[in-house]
């Protein structure tokens, strides 16, 4: 009489061990118990290499809301571009004031330099030892390092409050979002941050930087991240149905 196929892999199993413990009883050998053992071991190996070939691997499942660390890998990356373009909407909108065309960036400098940083020049000036347009180039750098900080909010708004909607929908949103961000980070800490630690208001106060400037500045910034907002979706990537 045959038996089933998962009877006999029991049986196949189950019978070394009763005749093992028969062996037992009769008293074997401790090298034909040794024997046994590795027999009974490898079986066993064999059994659980063979269950973790036929279970199939969990499908990875997309995330159906939200993914927020993708989100903010987006903003950050949005938020270079941004930086870039509000950096020559600066250097246009200063040009126009009648200012220097690095304007935002000594004055961005203020915060950790104090006043010396409106005394930087482009080239030839040192300051305690270091190149001035060293200096300013490195100034750049934070700027954007901030724009790529400051991407990450702006971007998560668009993201949840304008996805799939019109250009103007997600440009209305980015622009409000980031002047909300500049209203609050000028005159809510800036204004009273800067003077506390270096004796100065240089940022907010607009004798160095007219405050439309700032605002045109983080505006096209927030019209930069709505614009490229698509790049930054989330698209799982889905495999094609079998034929």
């Amino acid at each position: 009489m045959s038996l089933p196929g998962d009877f006999q892999e029991y049986y196949h199993l189950v019978q070394p061990l009763y005749e093992f413990k028969m062996g037992v009883d009769k008293k074997m050998e401790p090298n034909v118990i040794e024997a046994e053992l590795k027999q009974l071991k490898k079986r066993l190996s064999e059994l659980e290499s063979q269950q973790s070939e036929d279970v199939p691997p969990a499908a990875w499942a997309p995330p159906t809301g939200h993914y927020a660390y993708y989100e903010a890998a987006s903003g950050f990356m949005l938020g270079i571009f941004g930086a870039i373009v509000s950096l020559v909407v600066n250097v246009i909108g200063s040009v126009v004031a009648g200012l220097d065309p690095l304007q935002l960036i000594r004055i961005y400098l203020t915060f950790p330099l104090g006043e010396q940083a409106l005394k930087l020049s482009e080239a030839g000036g040192e300051t305690q030892t270091v190149p001035d347009g060293l200096i300013l180039a490195l100034g750049c750098c934070l700027y954007l390092g901030t724009g790529m900080l400051l991407g990450v909010p702006v971007f998560f708004a668009v993201s949840r409050i304008s996805k799939g909607k019109t250009l103007a929908a997600r440009m209305a949103v980015a622009i409000s979002v980031s002047l909300s961000v500049w209203a609050f980070n000028f005159y809510a800490i800036l204004s009273w941050l800067q003077p506390a630690f270096f004796g100065g208001n240089w940022i907010t106060s607009g004798e160095y930087l007219p405050w439309w400037v700032a605002a045109a500045t983080h505006a096209a910034f927030g019209a930069t991240i709505a614009i490229l907002s698509p790049w930054g979706e989330f698209s799982p990537k889905r495999q094609p149905a079998n034929s």
